[in-house]
């Protein structure tokens, strides 16, 4: 993969210099675009999200998901992990007795909802479990505790989790024992390993088919690799641009890559093999705000208010005050009618293939949706978990029962129990010895 050109923010605080490989100032050349004079629009109070107690977590991750239905949250919790799920209409101040999703023996690390069944999410753990999880419909009554399928796979902590983008019953997973899991929710068993990484996988992007799936990893290396058969098609060494997350530009054989400099610069990255026209990044607005950020969900296409020209809608999660904030990327028009040409036909709710058509090598592009006519249309799809006896997830022949994963755990939670109190025990001695020591050593015992 060549790199091509690099964009770089050089001031911490928010303000934006944006500047070219050759380290020579970028001119806001502006083009036409229809996007151009697009700006951002925080919702008032009354529209955000209060009283959350969003996750302290350093994993690296939004902890944020939503669709047209839900929004769902990554908490504070003692105990295990857990996530909230909100109506995206229920806004104002959240009770802080709110039920939650709590089933994880561990600290919830990623969470995303299924892109064809609104009510379906999927989470992944610090217990080394990914779990499906099944909303009712207006949201939870009561604490949720019991998972429609709980899926063992990995042997270390699972930190990410993505939906296959145009197949039904598909979900990849990587964990921190440097492996990707392919799961076929319809028989709920690992169908496939991906074994090509030599350090924790830090974000993972499928292109518009679902065909190839690009991973950035701490092995400062970036990889396009065809999933069913676990090849890797191509990588790169990121030798100056350290690469934290990686996006695939729909079909357009591109990848655009965000992470820092050797100078920890921030900055931004094009990989083609195709483009020589500059600049390859085109400038069109920026939007600030002065509470930084823990994560940001995005709104699905099909959830956007069309008519009022939104073509975004991020969810920010300001964890200093416990708020959600929506925020629309809004096109300035004065017709209120609707506006065909910044609503392209998009990915709609529709699977377009089965997961056994796609793991049988078989690909197809997403079914497309207008938003003008469609995008309240409700998906027809139904989640039906496979009923199996408890045995033996084999994955490329290697057998993990899910009992002793269990049992493992408990023990490691009862050795780390353990060494905590022999800790304790340690310094208490120490700190008895001194006291002694000082009882020996004064002037009355002379």
């Amino acid at each position: 993969m060549k790199h091509l050109s690099i964009i770089e923010e050089e001031n911490w605080e928010g303000n934006w210099s944006w500047k070219e490989e050759s380290m020579m100032s970028w001119r806001p050349t502006y083009r036409s675009s229809k996007f151009r004079n697009v700006y951002g629009k925080v919702g008032s109070r009354e529209h955000c999200f209060d009283g959350i107690p969003i996750t302290k977590n350093v994993h690296d991750n939004h902890f944020c998901a939503v669709n047209a239905k839900f929004l769902a949250i990554v908490t504070e919790s003692a105990g295990g992990g857990s996530f909230l799920v909100i109506p995206v209409t229920q806004t104002g101040r959240i009770d802080p007795h709110h039920p939650k999703v709590c089933g994880h023996q561990g600290n919830v690390l990623d969470i995303k909802w299924n892109p064809f069944i609104d009510n379906i999410i999927a989470s992944c753990s610090e217990d080394s479990s990914v779990r499906i999880w099944e909303i009712p419909e207006g949201g939870l009554k009561r604490n949720m505790s019991e998972a429609v399928l709980e899926l063992y796979g990995h042997s270390r902590r699972v930190g990410l989790i993505e939906w296959h983008p145009t197949t039904s019953g598909i979900l990849f997973s990587a964990g921190y024992d440097y492996k990707i899991l392919i799961w076929n929710l319809e028989i709920a068993e690992a169908v496939k390993m991906i074994d090509c990484h030599s350090d924790v996988i830090l974000c993972m992007s499928f292109n518009t088919d679902g065909s190839l799936v690009a991973t950035s990893c701490k092995d400062k290396k970036l990889r396009v690799i065809e999933p069913r058969s676990g090849r890797v098609l191509q990588e790169a060494n990121c030798k100056n641009h350290k690469v934290n997350r990686v996006v695939f530009l729909g079909n357009m054989k591109r990848l655009l890559t965000t992470g820092v400099s050797r100078w920890n610069t921030r900055q931004i990255a094009l990989w083609d093999q195709i483009s020589t026209e500059k600049p390859y990044l085109q400038y069109l607005m920026e939007f600030r705000s002065p509470a930084p950020q823990k994560g940001l969900g995005v709104m699905p296409k099909h959830g956007l208010d069309v008519g009022a020209c939104e073509v975004f809608r991020f969810y920010k999660l300001v964890t200093l005050k416990g708020l959600i904030e929506p925020i629309s990327m809004i096109v300035p028009r004065r017709s209120e009618t609707y506006q065909e040409d910044i609503y392209p036909m998009t990915p709609g709710t529709e699977p377009a293939l089965t997961a056994s058509e796609w793991l049988s090598g078989i690909n197809r592009d997403p079914v497309l949706m207008s938003l003008k006519e469609g995008y309240q249309r409700p998906s027809q799809l139904v989640f039906k978990a496979p009923v199996k006896e408890k045995k033996s997830v084999v994955v490329n022949g290697i057998d993990l029962l899910e009992n002793l994963l269990r049992m493992f755990f408990r023990q490691q939670d009862e050795l780390r129990r353990l060494k905590d109190e022999l800790t304790q025990k340690d310094v208490r001695i120490r700190q008895l010895e001194l006291e002694l020591n000082n009882l020996k050593n004064a002037p009355n015992n002379m």
